[in-house]
């Protein structure tokens, strides 16, 4: 928490941020309550007490400074009404934890981020290995939704990613597969070691992802 207070009340103005740390530190609480979500702008404009707008000028901020993701939705050009905010993660598990009073696994382990808290470790890892690749998450109006979307020329790679020891993937996915036919199709979960899953979604850990060269996974 010195970290936290530190940035909020000497690096930040030192770069020339001026907005209160009360502020600042109770909208990071916000965002981290609500990791790996969709932002909408006006909601927690109307919790802050600021606009929309303003709140779009936070994240600039927070974004610039390396604090938050802002991970983009993919669009295409099919008439298909998509889902047009970003998601939004605070890119330390250290601070997201710090911000949600986790002190040790069994907190996290009890607590409704435990998903956010691995989707995010998974993101920020994945996007340090592959820094060429434009990354977006899919998500339609009937919830059909891919996590991570990695694109590089006609490169289309799906990755989906769950917390779970025993992971399966989701109707939505399946359909968002059909939808977008990436290239290729991978699973991120905590298993113990890579299997190929069904329909030809090959389900790994991270470490193992990290290992190899996602060309040679078919």
């Amino acid at each position: 928490m010195d970290y936290i207070q530190s940035f909020l009340e000497r690096d930040l103005p030192s770069l020339g941020f001026r907005i209160p740390s009360r502020i600042l530190k109770r909208f990071w609480t916000m965002l981290a309550h609500s990791q790996g979500q969709v932002i909408n702008y006006s909601n927690l404009g109307n919790s802050l007490g600021v606009s929309g707008h303003t709140i779009k000028h936070y994240l600039d901020i927070l974004e610039k400074t390396f604090i938050i993701r802002v991970l983009k939705p993919y669009f295409t050009n099919e008439k298909k009404r998509l889902v047009k905010s970003p998601k939004i993660y605070i890119r330390d598990t250290g601070l997201l934890h710090a911000l949600l009073m986790i002190e040790n696994i069994n907190d996290l382990l009890g607590h409704p981020v435990t998903g956010g808290s691995f989707e995010t470790l998974v993101i920020e890892n994945v996007l340090k290995k592959y820094p060429r690749h434009d990354a977006y998450f899919y998500r339609d109006s009937s919830g059909n939704e891919i996590d991570l979307l990695l694109i590089n020329g006609q490169e289309k790679i799906a990755i989906e990613i769950k917390s779970s020891t025993a992971p399966r993937p989701e109707k939505g996915f399946w359909n968002a597969v059909k939808f977008l036919n990436p290239s290729k199709k991978i699973m991120i979960a905590q298993v113990d070691s890579s299997y190929p899953g069904e329909n030809g979604i090959w389900v790994t850990n991270l470490d193992e992802f990290l290992s190899i060269d996602t060309l040679e996974v078919s």
